[in-house]
């Protein structure tokens, strides 16, 4: 299946979720933007405390956590993109693009910094 497929299955499978819960009234995208920040957080939550090395090596309940947190983060966004008509493969490979024009190799190869920082 190509990822765009997946996109789509995933976005009639929210659909058909909240649906079937008579959700759709509260997922504005106000809402859901705000439900996806949640997430975000419960996602860092998993990661507190944890040293760079341990946040690389989780045991089995961190790791079931930290993808359920993911799977979270990512339903909502597909939600949110389905609630706004945003093509969301689309929109993360135009991303992508000018990301690559806002940090090109030869200027950051290495470096963490932000792109303003180098102009």
């Amino acid at each position: 299946m190509k990822s765009q497929d997946s996109l789509v299955v995933l976005k009639e499978a929210m659909q058909s979720f909240a649906k079937e819960r008579d959700w759709d009234q509260f997922h504005s995208p106000k809402n859901l933007s705000m439900a996806l920040a949640g997430e975000a957080a419960e996602l860092l939550d998993c990661f507190r405390w944890l040293t760079e090395a341990e946040s690389s090596k989780l045991d089995a309940n961190q790791f079931q956590a930290v993808e359920e947190e993911l799977a979270d983060v990512l339903l909502f966004t597909v939600r949110l993109a389905d609630k706004l008509n945003i093509d969301l493969l689309s929109a993360a490979q135009a991303k992508i693009a000018k990301n690559g024009m806002n940090y090109p190799v030869e200027k950051v190869k290495g470096s963490s910094k932000k792109y303003t920082e180098y102009k």
